[in-house]
């Protein structure tokens, strides 16, 4: 049984990453400070596969106790990196927190990988490394234009970095570039949980549907869309977490042909921003509170994947749609409302 570190653990798409590779045979060790995510996530992960996780709540800006994790487990033979901060908005008006952050990170686990012989690197990445596309849908040989966010430019910079560290190093890499994770595990015992005011469409929809929220912003109508709005290809979190497991698997099994390789993980549907809350309204029944306002700095005005070489290469298949991405987030902010989950 391989053991495989995941870093930022106890967030979204940490959490169930870490449910998809327990169920898949692996054995997990999460790292994750909890500066923006609940330990809590692990306690519901355990409901679900029945298996408890080591967690270390350790800053992996701390070399040394980055260390000393792979110090005490010196049979660590993966690691997904996904710990990073992510906010387009709050990197735009902090960037130097975001550089700091998300950039030390990455090298203090990338010099411990080294040192201590860990032979597989998964990093979440971001389709926000495309910027604006010239076109669409991206493949991965999209050229990379100028990032629209400091958040973009992290990822990308980090990207770089470990492009140029592959070249050398005994290790194999994979870069795994997101496009817009949404919904909840089906059980509905975990899911997205943002901390303050959220970030990302679906939550603000279900937020404001359950009355978390007055009502929701809708950023701009004037893009060059088909309806005015931002286009974005929502994912489910299940389908994203599961890509993951292909992507260790691909790599364990030596059918890479690079030492680093990059897949894009989106569904290749785009979705415009009032589409998206029409699927909500259909998948919920409720009528949603929403007003158009002012654009968004940092925001992409439409970018969705071209997913085949994920298909093709690595086997994988998405088995949510829209409307599923939206029913399971509602049937989760429902629960959240409830009292019932390991969160409340």
């Amino acid at each position: 049984m391989a053991k495989i570190v995941v870093t930022g653990g106890c967030g979204y798409i940490g959490s169930h990453t870490i449910i998809d590779l327990l169920e898949n045979g692996y054995e997990v060790i999460c790292i994750d400070n909890n500066s923006r995510s609940h330990a809590a996530a692990l306690d519901a992960v355990q409901k679900i596969t029945g298996k408890n996780v080591q967690h270390y709540k350790i800053d992996l800006c701390n070399y040394e106790d980055t260390c000393a994790v792979f110090e005490e487990h010196t049979d660590i033979s993966g690691v997904i990196h996904f710990a990073a901060y992510k906010a387009v908005g709050e990197s735009v008006e902090q960037p130097l927190l975001y550089f700091e952050n998300n950039l030390f990170s990455l090298i203090n686990l990338l010099k411990c990988v080294d040192e201590y012989g860990v032979s597989h690197f998964v990093f979440s990445s971001s389709c926000t490394v495309y910027g604006n596309p010239d076109k669409i849908p991206v493949t991965e040989q999209t050229p990379i234009k100028t990032a629209e966010s400091p958040y973009g430019s992290t990822k990308q910079i980090s990207e770089q970095i470990i492009q140029d560290y592959a070249k050398n190093a005994a290790a194999e890499h994979i870069l795994l570039r997101y496009f817009n994770p949404a919904g909840a595990h089906p059980s509905a015992l975990i899911g997205e949980l943002p901390l303050g005011k959220p970030q990302n469409l679906v939550p603000a929809i279900t937020q404001t549907a359950i009355g978390k929220l007055d009502k929701l912003w809708v950023h701009g109508n004037d893009y060059p869309t088909r309806d005015g709005s931002c286009i974005r290809d929502y994912i489910h979190v299940c389908d994203l977490a599961h890509a993951h497991t292909l992507a260790l698997r691909y790599l364990e099994q030596e059918r890479n042909k690079e030492s680093c390789e990059i897949f894009n993980l989106g569904t290749g549907n785009g979705n415009t921003v009032l589409e998206a809350i029409t699927a909500f309204e259909k998948a919920s029944g409720i009528s949603l509170n929403y007003e158009i306002g002012p654009r968004r700095s940092g925001d992409v005005i439409a970018i969705y994947a071209n997913k085949n070489r994920a298909q093709e290469v690595l086997g994988w298949e998405t088995k949510y749609n829209l409307e599923d991405i939206m029913a399971t987030a509602w049937k989760w902010e429902q629960e959240l409302k409830s009292g019932n989950t390991v969160f409340n």
